[in-house]
């Protein structure tokens, strides 16, 4: 075989007739040269050039005869030098990483000769992979220099795609980052044909998102990163094209998710060289603005492109776009722009749901509090499948135990919009044990959200609940009772009414000792200025008494004796009476006049039933003291009042009887075998 070769003899064939005859249709006469390749399986390199035909006129043949062979020799030696030098330009290439092997060799880029070569290498496959990107570049440099024939390597250019989409995409970003005008016309080939147009939309999409640069090895051992950015700067030129390749389209979410993500992370940090190539994009597009005010621009281009130009209407008027483009509020905005959005199209908000579940999947701790705040707002306009629902809750069930408030804020958001569906509630039961833990919380909005959650949990329970569960749940939710939140009183107060009459899986004996733990904060918060509160306080009293089968405790509260009610519980027992005189001593720092006023009384009365106990009449008489100059003057009053009598009560003798009283009682407690009559008939005896 025959055919140019660099370093070979050239050759004549010796019967030019018949072996033009035997040549391929588009291999010029005189481009026969035979090469030496290096490496197995070389196949032959053909050339096309235009042949001009002679016509020999009928005098002096033979002269003019010798006159066209020496013609003939001539163009074949500038064919054979050209074409050697295109061979030693395109090898050069392939060891110079910064694509310097083609600028020695300019003459060959404006010859014709160098693209029909390429044309014909490529198309019969005589080259490499790692010769792709040199040709790529090769490519680049030729349109370059040649602006007239934009089109001229198309198909060059496509064979070599297909064959290593890769090597060409990542190429081409790094021979033109800021995609100029010979790299749109390359950019333009392969996004718009459908051989390449999947492959190639995939690979920029990966570049789109890595940041602050994307680093993969080529074909050719070449391993330059290539910045995200230059990718960016691809999407918004073919975004401006009157014809938007179909695959741009077909991509939406995933571009539209990269955007976002571009939009975060340029934002929050920018290394120095991303800025010195946007230097160069500036220079060269006349863009006046910053990289992440570009990637909001590229997201508009696209919103626009899918005619969802309401969307950006209404992110305009809520000043969406500048809420996005700050780091702390980045997760509004897009919360925002997914409300927006779900009111336009809710498939393709399903589709870009999709693609957050798997990048959430995959835990991105730099991007996933935006991730979710989008996926929590379009929750209730998707129909879930099992599956999904599945991957939903366990994302959830992440972010609950995050140190992030605002990842808690949003997966409680998330939960509780979940709770629509009655199959979800069931499912959520493996999450209580985080729920119960965040009502701990002190956060009041994530310890609502929370309550709200473990409401809605409890009431679509089917079977009954775990007594473990109650009981832990009874503990936490009773201590919400002093949350200075009101919300958060009357949502945990209905919560814990829900509880008490659920049915349990064991006896309800185990959840009494914590009712009784609930009497106190709901006394105190009979007497709070919120009304709503302190209705629902008498009615959970109400509640708790029937719980404890207590139905005098019941008829006081219904008759609003309340401060009899306390007194009974304060005689009931009095060695628990300590118990709930420190208890008490925090409602002499509550904000509200009514409770510290509530508090200072259930002193007194408190001290009256702790005679002979010195150290906790000692701790009341200290309290007392530092309420005398409360800001309100009846609160002071009250504490000089209780003061005085305590230590009127505390001078005065112990009657025998009190003593006696006491004494039995504690007998009582040690001897619980002590038969019941016994006891009432000893009590009687006493009484008389």
């Amino acid at each position: 075989m025959w055919r140019f070769s660099e370093g070979s003899l050239l050759q004549v064939p010796k019967n030019p007739v018949t072996d033009m005859e035997k040549r391929p249709p588009r291999v010029p006469k005189l481009a026969w040269v035979e090469e030496e390749e290096e490496g197995p399986g070389a196949a032959p390199a053909q050339v096309t050039e235009k042949v001009v035909p002679f016509h020999p006129p009928q005098e002096d043949a033979a002269l003019d005869h010798r006159q066209e062979q020496e013609s003939t020799r001539g163009r074949f030696r500038r064919a054979a030098q050209l074409v050697c030098k295109f061979i030693r330009s395109i090898r050069q290439e392939e060891t110079s990483a910064m694509g310097t092997g083609l600028r020695e060799y300019s003459e060959v880029l404006k010859h014709e000769t160098s693209a029909a070569l390429l044309d014909l290498l490529v198309e019969r496959g005589v080259f490499r992979a790692e010769q792709v990107p040199a040709m790529v570049r090769f490519i680049h440099q030729w349109l370059t220099a040649n602006d007239s024939a934009e089109h001229r390597l198309d198909n060059t250019l496509l064979h070599l795609t297909k064959a290593q989409p890769n090597d060409a995409v990542m190429t081409l970003l790094r021979v033109a980052p800021s995609c100029d005008r010979a790299a749109m016309a390359m950019w333009k080939t392969i996004m718009c044909s459908p051989r390449t147009a999947e492959v190639v939309q995939l690979i920029l999409l990966d570049v789109l998102g890595s940041w602050p640069e994307y680093s993969t090895c080529t074909s050719n051992g070449d391993k330059t990163g290539v910045f995200a950015l230059a990718a960016t700067v691809v999407m918004w030129k073919i975004l401006q094209e009157p014809c938007v390749p179909h695959n741009v389209k077909l991509h939406f979410p995933h571009l539209f998710v990269h955007l976002l993500f571009q939009v975060f992370f340029s934002t929050e940090q920018m290394p120095k060289k991303v800025l010195t190539f946007w230097k160069g994009c500036q220079e060269q597009h006349g863009l006046a603005t910053s990289p992440n005010r570009f990637a909001v621009r590229t997201l508009k281009s696209l919103l626009y492109q899918k005619q969802y130009k309401d969307v950006v209407m209404a992110m305009e008027r809520k000043r969406g776009w500048d809420t996005l483009l700050c780091a702390d509020t980045h997760h509004y905005a897009v919360g925002l722009l997914a409300r927006e959005m779900s009111c336009i199209s809710i498939r393709s908000c399903f589709r870009i749901f999709r693609y957050l579940l798997q990048l959430l999947s995959k835990e991105m701790p730099y991007w996933d509090l935006p991730a979710l705040a989008f996926l929590v707002e379009v929750l209730e306009h998707l129909d879930l499948s099992e599956r999904h629902a599945d991957r939903v809750l366990q994302i959830f069930s992440r972010h609950l135990q995050s140190e992030c408030r605002e990842r808690r804020h949003l997966a409680l958001k998330g939960l509780l919009k979940l709770t629509d569906n009655p199959s979800m509630t069931e499912k959520m039961w493996s999450l209580t044990e985080s729920l119960v833990e965040l009502l701990r919380d002190a956060d009041g909005e994530i310890v609502k959200i929370t309550v709200m959650v473990l409401s809605f949990i409890i009431l679509d329970k089917d079977t009954p609940i775990p007594s473990s569960f109650a009981l832990q749940l009874a503990q936490a939710v009773v201590l919400l009772f002093d949350l200075d939140n009101s919300q958060v009183q009357l949502l945990s107060m209905l919560l814990f009414r829900t509880l008490l009459t659920l049915p349990l899986e064991k006896e309800r004996k185990t959840l009494k000792s914590q009712v009784c733990h609930s009497l106190l904060p709901l006394f105190f918060h009979c007497h709070d200025e919120n009304q709503r509160v302190a209705e629902a306080s008498r009615e959970m009293l109400i509640c708790v008494a029937e719980f404890l089968n207590r139905r005098d405790l019941e008829k006081l509260v219904k008759k609003e004796k309340l401060w009899i009610f306390a007194n009974c519980l304060l005689a009931e027992d009095r060695s628990r009476a300590a118990e709930h005189l420190r208890r008490a001593l925090p409602y002499l720092q509550s904000p509200q006049e009514p409770l510290r006023e509530a508090a200072v009384r259930f002193m007194g009365m408190a001290g009256r039933s702790l005679r002979g106990q010195q150290g906790e009449l000692q701790l009341i008489c200290n309290a007392l003291e530092g309420m005398v100059n409360d800001i309100s003057v009846s609160v002071g009053s009250l504490a000089i009042q209780s003061l005085c009598i305590l230590k009127a009560v505390e001078q005065a003798p112990m009657p025998k009887f009190q003593r006696l009283r006491d004494q039995l009682r504690r007998a009582w407690k040690t001897r619980p075998r002590l038969s019941r009559l016994g006891w009432l008939g000893c009590w009687g005896s006493v009484e008389g």
